[in-house]
């Protein structure tokens, strides 16, 4: 069991790790072996830090200064599947294609097909044992396919949609796309859990989104209309815009019985 949260504030200006770890701090009942931070910042730039250990351990206030932003998306880590090694410490990043940023709680059953199939289909190099870095590359692979310069909403639905279809398991999921927004879905049968919700923002212009782990988080946060992501569904929160689309509606439904 794990811990995931991501932020993105309507303020440009403003930023977002401070909240982010404020989120960590009141999950870290859900995995106390490592904890990480990566925020977006000018120009679709990403700042990144994480590390086994507590989350008071891992976020020094020097680390901290450097993690600029308005978005942003963090991890605590409880292994069930990889090993306690510092580079399985989430959330995971990979370059291509867009810039991907992804935290995930729960577990893959098919991770030796996915294994297989992104070094001899896909050829891309997965460096750890984690199953999460198959998850992210799976996403990955699925929007390199588009061949677009830039993709839209309606890409990221396909993308996920393909993914139901190829990763089975328990899964909820934050992701960030790098100057675009950010991404949460759960898997078909919500094993794990994933709430999201929005406020006011400071400035009085517009709201600030966040997902989490547990509906705690946003109540310390100040957030309101709080809901949990359905089953198959996946909210894309952009600049802009949110939207969301439940991509599949299994006929069962089984929440994690140490979850609920």
């Amino acid at each position: 069991m794990c811990g995931v949260s991501a932020l993105l504030l309507a303020d440009p200006s403003q930023a977002a790790v401070g909240e982010l770890l404020e989120s960590l701090g009141l999950l870290q009942h859900r995995g106390q072996d490592a904890a990480g931070i990566v925020t977006c910042g000018h120009k679709g730039r990403l700042f990144q830090c994480k590390g086994n250990g507590l989350v008071r351990d891992v976020f020094t206030p020097q680390r901290l200064m450097a993690l600029t932003g308005n978005m942003g998306v963090g991890h605590v880590r409880y292994p069930t599947a990889g090993t306690p090694a510092d580079s399985e410490a989430q959330p995971f990043y990979v370059n291509s294609p867009y810039g991907i940023v992804m935290a995930h709680n729960g577990n893959l059953t098919n991770d030796s097909e996915l294994r297989h199939f992104l070094d001899y289909d896909a050829h891309r190099h997965i460096n750890t044992d984690s199953d999460s870095e198959l998850l992210l590359n799976i996403f990955a692979n699925n929007l390199q396919k588009t061949g677009k310069f830039r993709i839209n909403e309606q890409d990221i639905f396909s993308a996920v949609e393909s993914l139901y279809s190829e990763c089975h398991g328990a899964y909820a999921v934050t992701a960030m796309l790098a100057g675009f927004g950010l991404i949460g879905f759960r898997d078909t049968h919500g094993i794990r859990p994933l709430v999201f919700g929005r406020r006011k923002s400071l400035s009085g212009k517009g709201y600030d989104y966040m997902f989490a782990s547990e509906s705690v988080v946003l109540d310390a946060l100040d957030f309101t209309d709080i809901e949990d992501v359905q089953p198959g569904e996946v909210i894309i929160v952009s600049k802009s815009a949110v939207t969301r689309r439940r991509l599949v509606v299994e006929n069962t439904i089984a929440p994690c019985i140490f979850e609920y």
